[in-house]
C-alpha cells in the first residue's frame, strides 16, 4: 500500500458523527429554518398544526442539509484550496465523496417522504426544487459560470419563507413571496462582503467572484446598491398590510445600520470592515425575521 494510500485510509478511519453534523451546515441551515417558521406562522392567524410544524421543520431542515452535503461534494476541489473551507470533511478526506453522497441521498428522501406524507406534496416539489436549485444549478454550474452567481443562485436559498407558507397554506401565495424576495434582495450584499475579504481565496480556486472579475471598488458599489434596494424591499411587509408598526420600526433600524456599514465597507473602510458586513448581515436577517414573527403574534 502506497503512503498515501495509507494515509487516506487513516483520515477515514477517525471519521466521527461531527464530520456528518459538518456537513449539512447546520448554522446556515438553523438560519434558513427560522425563515421557513416565520413562513409558517405568518400564514396563518392562529398557531401551527403541531403536526405540519414539526413536519414541515423537519422535511425542509433535511433537504436543505442534503443540499449542503452536495455542495461539500461538488466543492471538494475548492475547498481544499481556499483558506476558509479547507478543513472540510470531505476536502480533507475524513469523508469520502461516496459516503457523503450517500448521506446526502439518506438525507433527501427521508425529508421528501417527511414533507409528501404529513404536509403537502406542493412543499416536498418546492422543496425538492430548491435542492436541485442550489446544489445542482448554483454549485456545479452558476458558480463557475458567471459572477452573477450568488444573484441568480440566490432564489434556491431565498426559498425557504416560502415553503414554510406553502406547508401550512397549500398555495403559492403573494406574502410567501415577498419574503422570498426580502432574502433574495438580501443574500448579494452579504456574499459579496464575504468575497471582499475573501478576494484572494477566490482568485486562487478561480472562481468568477465579482471582486475578481470587475474589482472590489465596483464590488463594494454593489453591496451599497443591493443595501439600498433591500432597504426598500423591507418597507413592502408594512405597505401591504402584512406586517405592523413594529416591524417597520425595527427593520428600519437594521437597515439603516446596514446600509451604515455598506457605506462604510464603500468610504472609510478597515481592514476587517468587509467580514465585519457580512457577520452583521448575518444578524441583520435573523434579527429581521425575528421581528416579523413578534409583529406579526402581537
Amino acid at each position: 500500500m502506497s503512503k498515501s494510500m495509507a494515509a487516506a485510509a487513516s483520515t477515514q478511519s477517525v471519521t466521527t458523527w461531527r464530520d456528518y453534523y459538518e456537513l449539512t451546515k447546520p448554522r446556515v441551515v438553523m438560519l434558513l429554518l427560522l425563515t421557513a417558521l416565520v413562513g409558517m406562522c405568518l400564514a396563518t392567524s392562529g398557531w401551527v398544526e403541531p403536526v405540519i410544524l414539526v413536519a414541515g421543520m423537519f422535511g425542509i431542515g433535511m433537504l436543505s442539509s442534503a443540499a449542503a452535503v452536495v455542495n461539500h461534494v461538488v466543492d471538494h476541489r475548492i475547498d481544499s484550496i481556499m483558506a476558509r473551507t479547507f478543513n472540510r470533511p470531505v476536502a480533507r478526506g475524513k469523508v469520502s465523496i461516496q459516503r457523503a453522497l450517500v448521506f446526502a441521498a439518506v438525507l433527501a428522501v427521508t425529508g421528501f417522504i417527511a414533507l409528501a406524507v404529513f404536509v403537502n406534496m406542493l412543499t416536498a416539489w418546492l422543496t425538492l426544487a430548491s435542492l436541485v436549485g442550489y446544489a445542482v444549478v448554483y454549485t456545479m454550474y452558476l458558480k463557475r459560470a458567471t459572477p452573477q452567481n450568488i444573484v441568480i443562485g440566490g432564489l434556491a436559498g431565498a426559498a425557504p419563507p416560502l415553503l414554510g407558507w406553502t406547508a401550512v397554506t397549500g398555495e403559492i401565495h403573494a406574502y410567501g413571496l415577498l419574503l422570498v424576495l426580502i432574502i433574495f434582495t438580501w443574500t448579494p450584499p452579504h456574499f459579496w462582503a464575504l468575497a471582499i475579504h475573501r478576494e484572494k481565496d477566490y482568485a486562487k480556486a478561480n472562481i468568477p467572484m465579482l471582486p475578481n472579475t470587475h474589482g472590489v471598488d465596483f464590488t463594494k458599489t454593489c453591496v451599497v446598491l443591493y443595501t439600498l434596494l433591500l432597504c426598500a424591499v423591507c418597507v413592502l411587509p408594512y405597505l401591504v398590510g402584512m406586517s405592523g408598526g413594529l416591524y417597520l420600526v425595527g427593520s428600519s433600524i437594521l437597515n439603516a445600520y446596514f446600509l451604515y456599514m455598506a457605506l462604510k465597507l464603500k468610504f472609510k473602510p478597515t481592514p476587517s470592515t468587509a467580514m465585519d458586513t457580512f457577520k452583521f448581515s448575518i444578524l441583520h436577517l435573523m434579527l429581521l425575521f425575528v421581528i416579523l414573527l413578534i409583529d406579526h403574534y402581537i
